[in-house]
């Protein structure tokens, strides 16, 4: 007899849980992220060490990616990977108050993006071990609209802290700030250990050992097209810096920075769906597209007004882009080796952060401000006509087997 799979507000219970889970550690995470430029440069960081302090964290912690994939593969479990990353968050979430120089933040962005390189690629893998594929897209942009969510009660919280707080632009407020986003990190962690219910592994589809050769070739091309964009789609950050040169108030930045999130929020679950419809590349495609215009602009101007515009640009890119990428690899991978498919994933991504934020940061302060957007507008471009070639070779050998 079939189990009936236990439903929340219509989505698979471990989906909505860890939507939840999303929602919460994205609120502190970006209430950190929105500030955390504005907070190095207080403390006398340069714009290529803001660039390169991410980049570094982001890339030294990629490759746990990967390996957490895989073993959550291998002795098929999830859930005590969700708890771990989720935990480091939450714990190292209020140890940016007690910080006083550039390095010591180096220091704890890189253990926390190891939490968040031991979660990703097993929370991934549960949920779309919990669909089916004609639903993956609707069930990304489901987590996609709940991640998105806390990025937009993030930054809000941040900009009511820094507007009401006395002491307003100063690092005592930003240091408030981290103290205080350490709660909704520990309602994830909670929402994880109590609401998650993970199915005993079926040993028969337990991923014996790590090969290679059992991920198809597609999924190779499709990264490689990964590697080529996310090249030019450095951290947020400085698009964050870039942003406080048009000689706004600081205490508006994570203001300005949450409309990226709410367009991405609004659009994340109706695109999903579309994307199980009509597929994912018809989305992605012109996701690069509009992040190539977007960056492009962001180098070509700089108005305050036009920046408005291009954040809510920036939302419709990533609500395109981010959760069909994860749904396409749901469609090539086979279930038994998604978390290695994932874990891979977040570690191309990972590492490749590392040079894109250094070329980013190094152009931005030898070159110009306007240099690395351009940069990021031309290697958009380059994965665009790449995604093309990908969705062509793709109808071909769908006729193929026809």
């Amino acid at each position: 007899m079939k189990e009936k799979k236990e439903k929340v507000f219509g989505f698979e219970r471990n989906v909505f849980f860890t939507g939840l889970t999303s929602f919460f550690t994205d609120t502190s995470t970006k209430m950190v992220y929105s500030v955390m430029p504005l907070f190095l440069l207080s403390i006398g960081a340069s714009k290529t060490l803001i660039s390169l302090i991410e980049g570094i964290a982001e890339s030294t912690a990629s490759l746990v990616k990967a390996l957490s994939g895989y073993w959550s593969d291998k002795i098929g479990k999830n859930k005590p990977f969700m708890i771990i990353g989720y935990g480091v968050t939450a714990l190292i979430t209020p140890l940016y108050s007690f910080v006083g120089k550039p390095v010591e933040v180096l220091f704890y962005r890189f253990f926390e993006r190891i939490g968040k390189g031991v979660r990703a690629a097993p929370r991934d893998s549960l949920i779309s071990g919990s669909v089916t594929k004609k639903d993956a897209g609707k069930n990304f942009g489901f987590h996609k609209a709940m991640d998105n969510s806390g990025a937009i009660l993030g930054p809000l919280a941040a900009f009511l802290l820094l507007y009401f707080l006395p002491n307003g632009d100063t690092i005592m407020s930003y240091k408030i700030i981290f103290l205080i986003a350490t709660i909704p990190a520990i309602l994830g962690v909670i929402t994880i250990a109590v609401f998650i219910k993970e199915k005993k592994a079926d040993k028969n589809n337990i991923a014996p050992k790590l090969s290679i050769k059992n991920l198809p070739k597609r999924y190779f091309f499709f990264l490689v097209i990964i590697f080529v964009f996310t090249l030019g789609n450095f951290s947020d950050a400085l698009l964050l810096v870039k942003t406080t040169e048009t000689g706004i108030d600081r205490v508006y930045i994570p203001f300005i920075y949450m409309i990226f999130n709410i367009v991405s929020v609004l659009l994340a679950l109706p695109i999903g769906k579309l994307s199980d419809k009509i597929g994912r590349e018809r989305l992605i495609i012109p996701g690069f597209l509009i992040f190539a215009l977007t960056f492009f602009m962001f180098g070509k101007f700089n108005s305050i007004t036009i920046f408005i515009a291009l954040f809510a640009m920036y939302g419709l890119y990533s609500a395109l882009v981010d959760g069909s990428q994860k749904a396409m690899i749901s469609d090539i991978v086979s279930k038994e080796l998604r978390g290695t498919g994932y874990g891979i994933y977040h570690a191309v991504l990972g590492i490749t952060l590392l040079p894109a934020s250094l070329i980013a940061g190094l152009l931005y302060d030898k070159v110009s401000s306007n240099a690395p957007f351009y940069f990021g507008s031309a290697t958009a471009l380059m994965a665009t006509a790449l995604m093309v070639v990908f969705a062509l070779t793709n109808k071909v050998s769908r006729k193929k087997k026809i």
